[in-house]
This record gives structure tokens, sequence and C-alpha cells, in this order.
């Protein structure tokens, strides 16, 4: 049997856990879900490179390796994590999750924000919430995608957010998952569900953090439904250990006039591989993607995009930028598809790469599928490297080579951090940033 076989056997074995009652599974229409579920990632398996959407990111480390289902950790290490990674400066309303579980002593829900309703995926799920049946796995479809699939088949725990018809928080949400590693890699699946009512708003923070030295696997999901004229913001920060595997996929679906934006900032990890996916499933919605993926080393951070606009009158607006140090190697592919309905779309997409060493590799692959011609849309891309005039002109002004490359690599990464609206989040990563630059090493680098 090869270790890709071994592996799917493993998982298996893991659902046939749950189904013992190890995680939540009462209700006969998540027990089905689950079922539909783990029944299709059995005959998709592990996507390879034959795969056109998987071309440049080979997951057989993944694939090839057992990874035991991640266990309830509360020691000093994990406190330790969840307190330097609060937002400071912030009265967030924050849930805290380690390896996965809900841990009510790290966090502090503040459950009665303004009658919004948050907590946990699981307490929920054993709950009487009638808003998750509706919702939960209607938007990410797991029928193409063997890792939404283990996701939905395997989902214990996670975050549930739900803002009633033009219920407006003022704090933040911040949904902060912290993974430590053990001895033996461990994987978790963690599942995040915000639905915004109709003229409702909401800003949610979801972070990654790992602990220790060893390997693991985060396999998530995020599902954000936002009713007519509502507002969602959503911040992704992503610092997972050098040895982590760190895939995910966030698919936002977009009433009339609604507004969805999206910040991901991809740190961490040996391999990333990030999905955003918007449907403007409505006149007049309005889609902002940005992100930045710094990596060095032998780093591996992959971002897919697509933009859906599917009712006429939709704008949207991406801007993508990487960083690529050692021997990393980037990918960017996004999608603008505009539906034959769409006329009257507005959409642009950039994607921009810098490369500090001669090991360094980005393919970069902007798209646009337009079948309506009452539209405007542009697109494009570029790879280069730090502008030598710029340098000399820093040094001629005394400032050090090594210093002169730190500032130009921090202007062209501040660019995507200046967009953030949530300040004291915007001041942490503009910090961690001078910090990133300054201590990169200038191994391998053009004379």
């Amino acid at each position: 049997m090869s270790s890709a076989a071994q592996a799917k056997t493993l998982y298996e074995s893991h659902f046939s856990e749950m189904e013992k009652g190890g995680l939540p599974n009462g209700k006969a229409w998540i027990r089905n879900l689950r079922e539909r579920a783990m029944a299709r990632f059995n005959e998709l398996g592990f996507p390879t490179s034959r795969n056109e959407e998987w071309k440049y990111t080979d997951v057989a480390p993944i694939a090839n390796s057992v990874f035991q289902p991640a266990r309830r950790v509360v020691d000093r290490l994990a406190s330790d994590a969840a307190a330097r990674a609060a937002v400071k400066g912030i009265e967030a309303c924050r849930l805290v999750f380690v390896n996965g579980y809900y841990e009510p002593g790290f966090s502090s829900p503040r459950r009665s924000l303004e009658g919004v309703e948050i907590g946990s995926l699981a307490a929920a799920l054993e709950g009487e919430g009638d808003w998750l049946e509706p919702h939960l796995a209607r938007y990410a479809g797991y029928e193409e995608h063997a890792f939404v699939a283990l996701n939905t088949a395997l989902m214990g725990d996670g975050a549930v957010l739900y803002v009633p018809p033009g219920r407006i928080p003022t704090a933040p949400i911040h949904l902060l998952f912290i993974s430590v590693a053990g001895p033996e890699p461990a994987v978790s699946h963690p599942r995040i569900l915000v639905v915004i009512g109709k003229g409702g708003q909401a800003s949610i923070v979801e972070s990654y953090v790992g602990v220790g030295e060893g390997a693991y696997l985060v396999n998530a999901v995020t599902e954000v439904v936002i009713g007519e004229n509502g507002v969602a913001e959503h911040y992704k920060l992503q610092r997972d250990g050098e040895r982590a595997y760190h895939v995910a996929t966030l698919q936002a679906h977009l009433a009339g006039n609604a507004n969805f934006m999206s910040h991901s900032v991809a740190l961490g990890g040996a391999l990333t591989r990030n999905e955003i996916n918007a449907v403007l499933d409505g006149e007049g919605c309005e889609c902002t993607l940005n992100g930045l993926y710094l990596a060095g080393g032998e780093q591996h951070v992959d971002n897919h995009t697509r933009i859906d606009h599917v009712k006429p009158h939709g704008t949207s607006r991406e801007l993508y930028k990487g960083v690529l140090d050692g021997k990393a190697r980037g990918i960017f592919n996004g999608k603008i598809y505009v539906h034959k309905a769409a006329h009257q779309t507005d959409a642009k997409q950039t994607n921009k790469n810098l490369l500090l060493s001669r090991g360094a590799w980005v393919d970069t692959k902007p798209q646009l599928e337009i079948y309506n011609n009452d539209v405007k849309c542009s697109h494009g891309s570029t790879i280069g490297q730090l502008d030598q005039d710029a340098i000399f002109y820093l040094r001629s002004r005394g400032i050090g080579v090594e210093t002169a490359r730190s500032l130009l690599t921090y202007a062209f990464a501040s660019e995507v951090i200046n967009r953030i609206k949530i300040e004291p989040m915007r001041a942490q990563l503009d910090r961690l940033l001078a910090d990133k630059f300054q201590a990169d090493s200038p191994a391998e680098r053009e004379p």
C-alpha cells in the first residue's frame, strides 16, 4: 500500500472514531454532511501536480505523512503564546483555540456583544442554533476540493459568529488558533462560519501561531456569508512554525450591495496554501482582496484567489505582494470570472513580487475570464529585484547597503500593511515587518 493510500486509511480511522461519538456528531444533518464529505474525500484523494489548480504545489509531504488527531493541550506554552498573539490596544472579543479545541480559560468571548451570537462550533452543533444548518458547508464546496472535504468530514471545533440584521459590533472579533507541536506530527481541522444579516457589519481577525519545533498540519476552512448591504472585514495573519503545513480555504458569499474586504498576511510554515474565493451574487457588490506573503529559506507559499462576478454593477480590487529570499518559492494564481449577466463589472487585479536572492522563485498567473462585453477589467503582474539606483541613492546619503536593502524591502511590503484599518493591528504588523527585514541574512543575494 502506498504512503498516500495509508494516509487515506488513517483519515478513515479518524472518521470512524468520530462516528463512535468522539466529536460533535449528534444531529442527523451534520452526520449526513460528514458522511458525504468523507466519501467524496475517498473518491478524490489528495491532489497531485496533474491537477491544474495544484500544478506548482506538491502536497506529497502531507499525503505521505502520518498525522494523528491533535490532542487538547492546556499548558504554559499555550498560555504564553495566547498572550503574545493578543492584538494590543484594542478591546477585541477573543476566542482562543489550542490544537483545534476551544479554550475558554484563554478567551474573552463577551457573549453580550450587542446581541451578536459568538462561540465555539462544537457547542453550537450540540445546541439549538437553527441558523447553522442553512449555512454550514453550503458555500465552501467539498465536491472538487479534497482538503475542504476532509475538513468538512472531520471538523470538530472552530468558531461561529452570527450578526443579526442591522447590528454593528464596535469591537473586532479575534479568532486565535494555536498549534502546540508534539513529538509526533498532528493535524487539526478548524472550521469557521460567519453569517452577517442584512445591514450588519463585523470585523474578524483570524490568526494562526505555532509553538514548538515539531511538524503539524492545519487544514482550515472559513465561510463568510454577507446579507444585503452588509459589510465584512476579514484579516488573516498566519505565523505557523518552521515545519508546519498550513492549507486553508476562505469562501465568501455576497448578497446585493454587500461589501467584503480580505487582508491576508502569510509569514510562517514550511508549506502554505491559502485559497480565497468570493462570489458577488447580488447587484452592486464590492470586494477587496489584499495579500502579503513573505518567505525565506526553503519555504513554499501558494496563494489562489477567485472572484466571481455573478450579477451586474460589481466592483472588485485585488493587490497581492510577495517578498521571497533564500530558496523560497511563491505562487500566485488569481482569477476574475465575469458571468454573462454581470454587465458593468469593474475589476482590477495586481500581483507584484520582489526576489531578494538568486535562489528565490515565483510563479504568477493572473487571469481574466469574461463573458460580458460591457465591463472594465484589467490584470497584471511583476517580478523584480531591488532597484539598484535607489540603493545607490541611499548609500550616497550615508546609509549602509544592508540597511538600504531593508528599507526598500520594507517600503515594498508596507503598501499592503497600510491598508489594514484596525490601527493597533497595523502597528503590530508594521513593527513585525521592520524587525524581520532588519534581521534577514544577505546570504545568496546578488552583490
